[in-house]
């Protein structure tokens, strides 16, 4: 193996979330050097994840089919529709158990710095999903980061213009924290608590 894949696989490496080049680093070299099965794993987990994965065509988050098995389960509360960030953020509320709705993975947030507009994050489909006739309320379970609110003002006014009921998640999820990160029972409270 040459300097330069070395040199490459830490790169990639460093393409992950809270990854330096420290870390980075140990993880090539622990893969290198005692695990050559889980990096030929990891690997071919990659190439299949982004070869096979797409979005829903009903709610954004990622599936191997075109409508995920969430959105076609017929046991979901279709009345209900949660907004949240990310797919991760879909993942934690649904690890709580507190929620039988259906999502609307928004794949961002409103970013006025970054030049993130309402736009850029499916807005308009959203406010289309949610003047279907069949959702009664939307409940906007965007982080509690300054974007996050952000986010949620905008959803709320937008929605309300239609005459749609919004709902925010309950102040028990800490400001500035990520859903993804919080504990499985602040996010059922803050969803049995929403205002």
């Amino acid at each position: 193996m040459s300097e330069r894949a070395l040199e490459e696989l830490v790169e990639a490496l460093r393409r992950l979330p809270g990854v330096g080049v420290k870390s980075a680093q140990r993880m090539a070299f622990h893969l290198l050097q005692h695990d050559r099965d889980g990096a030929r794993r990891l690997a071919t987990a990659l190439t299949l994840a982004v070869q096979d994965m797409r979005h829903c065509q009903r709610c954004h988050t990622f599936t191997e089919a075109e409508v995920c098995s969430t959105c076609l389960d017929p046991r979901r509360d279709a009345r209900q529709l949660c907004v949240v960030e990310t797919p991760a953020d879909q993942a934690a509320l649904e690890r709580s158990g507190s929620y039988k709705g259906l999502y609307f993975v928004l794949m961002g947030r409103i970013s006025p710095l970054g030049g993130v507009g309402p736009s850029e994050i499916g807005a308009d489909e959203l406010l289309d999903r949610a003047s279907d006739g069949v959702v009664e309320e939307v409940i906007l379970a965007t982080g509690f980061t300054a974007e996050g609110e952000v986010t949620s003002h905008a959803l709320a006014q937008a929605l309300r213009a239609r005459g749609i009921k919004a709902t925010r998640l309950a102040r028990g999820v800490p400001a500035g924290s990520e859903l993804e990160y919080v504990d499985l029972s602040t996010i059922a409270h803050a969803m049995g608590d929403r205002r």
